[in-house]
């Protein structure tokens, strides 16, 4: 009897394996090559420094917790004062320098209403200069601190970033810097703690809540948020407790009404007693 297709074995399927795949940081490629290849690598996320891949590092648990704090809280400005769009989280930008060409893929990248390049829904990467850009530390490796806080430092005064935050979950690694017009960065300097941004007027934060992380709910009660943290829900409150206050007018002057009337009729009754007794005489 000839064996049946039911009867012939079947291949073992390979056992799964969760071995990353092979970096390739350090290989040099072209832009087309990176653009079309590296770009929108899934697994490793590449940026392209004048011809070579260098590999985006990670950062530690609690310096992405900062990280998202900070995005929350700028998401909650924008929805109440939306002069900027926040971009994707890792879209790159290419910044043609005397040095070379760069492509980087800050953390988080912002663009103003009134930059001449906007920022169109369909971009997987912008075509102009991000107004800010947000990296996270990582020190894992010097070579990482390196990167960020003078390499990208340097590349995105040249290139015309107006302003960069580097966050840390340690504050003396973070930094806050504002381009100057000679194309230099120079720290902002914090008033009683708190950083004020310059590109977008009205963003401000204590240093050390970046650190503490305090409940966003809880932050539109603080003078330093309140103006763009859930204004919505203070509005409400506000016309919450005019209505209650109205309300209690109300109840107030109904009350004194009845109080009026009450006298009144008691007034009346004694009229009328006393008008009885005149006529009985």
């Amino acid at each position: 009897m000839s064996q049946t297709a039911i009867d012939e074995p079947r291949p073992t399927p390979p056992e799964p394996t969760s071995v990353a795949p092979p970096s390739a940081a350090g290989r040099y490629v072209s832009e087309r090559e990176y653009w079309l290849d590296y770009y929108l690598e899934s697994n490793v996320r590449y940026e392209w420094n004048n011809g070579r891949l260098e590999e985006k590092p990670v950062s530690n648990d609690e310096t992405g917790l900062v990280f998202d704090w900070f995005m929350h809280l700028l998401r909650l400005f924008l929805d109440s004062r939306p002069m900027a769009k926040m971009a994707a989280l890792d879209m790159g930008f290419r910044l043609p320098l005397r040095t070379g060409t760069v492509i980087r893929k800050p953390d988080l990248g912002v663009v103003c209403n009134d930059n001449p390049q906007p920022l169109l829904p369909v971009d997987v990467s912008y075509h102009g200069v991000f107004d800010l850009c947000v990296e996270v530390l990582s020190d894992q490796e010097s070579r990482d601190s390196v990167r960020d806080t003078l390499v990208k430092k340097d590349e995105y005064a040249a290139g015309g970033v107006p302003e960069y935050y580097i966050l840390h979950r340690a504050p003396e690694q973070q930094a806050f810097l504002t381009r100057t017009a000679a194309g230099v960065y120079l720290p902002i300097a914090p008033q009683d703690g708190v950083i004020r941004s310059r590109v977008l007027p009205g963003l401000q934060f204590r240093v050390a809540d970046l650190c503490r992380r305090p409940a966003h709910g809880t932050l539109r009660d603080d003078p330093v948020y309140a103006a763009f943290v859930l204004p919505d829900w203070r509005a409400l409150e506000e016309r919450a407790a005019a209505q209650a206050q109205a309300l209690r007018q109300a109840e107030e002057l109904a009350a004194a009404l009845a109080l009026a009337l009450q006298q009144a009729e008691q007034r009346a009754q004694a009229a009328e007693q006393a008008l009885a007794r005149l006529q009985e005489r």
